[in-house]
């Protein structure tokens, strides 16, 4: 059976799993399939099938994995020959389920969007999950285990997953950022498209900036919500870029009238608090709801600077209310928190191919050094490791470095639209603002008062109707009327 795809032959895929074939010349090929990963909007019409490329492409035996693709087609009856293709972050998180939410995307009322799962991930065929990992990052946090044991707990995880999944046959040295994007320019090869334009999120801005070095020839323009540079080291400034963006809320908050009456001095006081804190932890009393024991947590503030990450771009006007209510010790917030940590652990998705991106692109570039002293620079959250994975666990893991160049800043002259949330303590808004100086047809836009992913901020879709608004007019920086019309936060006061 076969189907036409803009002039591309496709076949459909007759194996349940073709993960496991060996090739050593082998062809991509996309096959289409009637089953589906998520349920799709009455009405959208589509394209599903698997990507096959090689495991490997370093390697002449490599064997065949699968990788989910959606293409969706444009609600416009007379669409624009370019689409849009779109994968998420993380590294480790899937793209799959934004299958379920068409209707929402602007993006297809001018253009085809295609989704693309990257390899290792969720829906992709193998799936690196490590419910190893994630049954002892839920082990380690509660309150009755002796975190001197937590390095040999994760490092005995680390083993574990490694084993298992080398055990089935996967090679983790072709799970990175240079194969992924090898994946897409296939695809785009395969389906025969001449022009596209990119969407990327935090870790997959990496993918676009690989993609604009090494195969720039059909990139039409390239969207950067949250980018990541290549050449930025974030272990080393995490915790450091934290702290920025906490000061530059509270600092918003003493600048404005009626936050700084209902909170005075609140920036002093909070850093003050989580510094007493950190030498003298916060005790806080939870009921275990598997057996009714009150379990004591003890909390530093490497604990309680949770108050802010765990905000949303939705919540974040709520920070300075939950720190009054901190400080003037209301802890039901607190308990909420930690109430959900006695709920089962994860299945560890995607936690392989984090393991296998970050040990190999990330943390050799690390000063070990600075990564040390990051942990006891701040006394505010004193113990904090700045580190996504510590080095002794990328030793375990064993994967090889990548070239010198994957941490090099990428120069190109494709458009390039850098979108920033304000308060962005992952992917802050000066690292964008640097690469403007290597991409000469670049434009940044900040949105105040908000956090990681603007594009994904479903209660204001601003961000993604200037994303659209830069697809149908790269040459020229968006300027929707929505982001003019946007206000500084109003935080929160009783």
């Amino acid at each position: 059976m076969i189907k036409n795809f803009t002039g591309v032959i496709i076949f459909l895929c007759l194996s349940t799993l073709c993960f496991g074939q060996r090739n050593a010349a082998f062809e991509p090929v996309f096959k289409t399939s009637e089953k589906t990963t998520h349920q799709i909007p009455e009405g959208q019409k589509y394209t599903f099938g698997y990507l096959e490329v090689p495991e490997n492409r370093n390697d002449p035996g490599s064997q065949t994995i699968q990788i989910p693709v959606y293409i969706f087609k444009s609600r416009n009856a007379n669409p624009k020959t370019d689409p849009v293709i779109y994968t998420v972050g993380g590294p480790g998180s899937t793209t799959m389920p934004s299958a379920q939410y068409m209707n929402y995307y602007t993006y297809l009322d001018d253009r085809d969007f295609i989704l693309v799962e990257q390899r290792g991930n969720f829906y992709a065929k193998p799936h690196l999950d490590c419910p190893e990992w994630s049954m002892a990052l839920h082990k380690i946090k509660l309150p009755d285990f002796d975190s001197e044991q937590s390095d040999a707990l994760l490092a005995e995880a680390a083993k574990s997953c490694r084993a298992r999944l080398t055990h089935k046959g996967i090679d983790l040295n072709g799970y990175n950022t240079n194969e992924i994007a090898a994946d897409i320019n296939d695809l785009v090869n395969v389906l025969g498209i001449q022009e596209y334009n990119l969407l990327t999120i935090s870790y997959s801005t990496k993918i676009a900036q690989v993609l604009l070095r090494d195969y720039p020839e059909r990139i039409r323009s390239v969207v950067m919500d949250s980018p990541l540079p290549l050449e930025a080291n974030y272990d080393q400034e995490s915790v450091e870029n934290l702290l920025e963006s906490v000061d530059k809320l509270l600092s918003d908050c003493a600048s404005d009238v009626a936050c700084n009456r209902a909170y005075p001095n609140i920036k002093s006081r909070f850093y003050v608090y989580l510094t007493n804190k950190t030498k003298s932890p916060l005790e806080v009393n939870i009921e275990n709801p598997s057996n009714g024991k009150i379990e004591t947590f003890k909390l530093t503030g490497a604990d309680l600077i949770t108050v802010f990450t765990s905000a949303s771009t939705g919540t974040v006007v709520n920070v300075p209310f939950e720190i009054n209510k901190l400080l003037n010790g209301d802890l039901t917030s607190v308990k909420e928190q930690l109430s959900s940590l006695f709920e089962e652990p994860g299945n560890g998705a995607g936690v392989g191919m984090r393991l296998s991106v970050w040990c190999a692109e990330e943390n050799p570039f690390n000063s070990q050094a600075t990564i040390a002293s990051e942990k006891t620079k701040y006394p505010e959250v004193e113990g904090l490791s700045p580190a996504v994975f510590d080095d002794e666990i990328c030793k375990i893991w064993g994967v090889q470095k990548v070239s010198e160049r994957e941490n090099d800043a990428v120069k190109s002259n494709v458009p390039v639209l850098l979108i920033s949330g304000e308060y962005d303590n992952e992917t802050p808004a000066k690292w964008a603002a640097s690469m403007m100086a290597n991409l000469s047809n670049s434009y940044h836009l900040i949105f105040r008062g908000w956090k990681h992913t603007p594009t994904t901020n479903w209660g204001n879709p601003c961000a993604m109707q200037a994303a659209n608004v830069f697809f149908n007019n790269p040459k020229s920086k968006p300027s929707p009327e929505c982001f003019g019309q946007l206000k500084n936060p109003v935080f929160k006061t009783e």
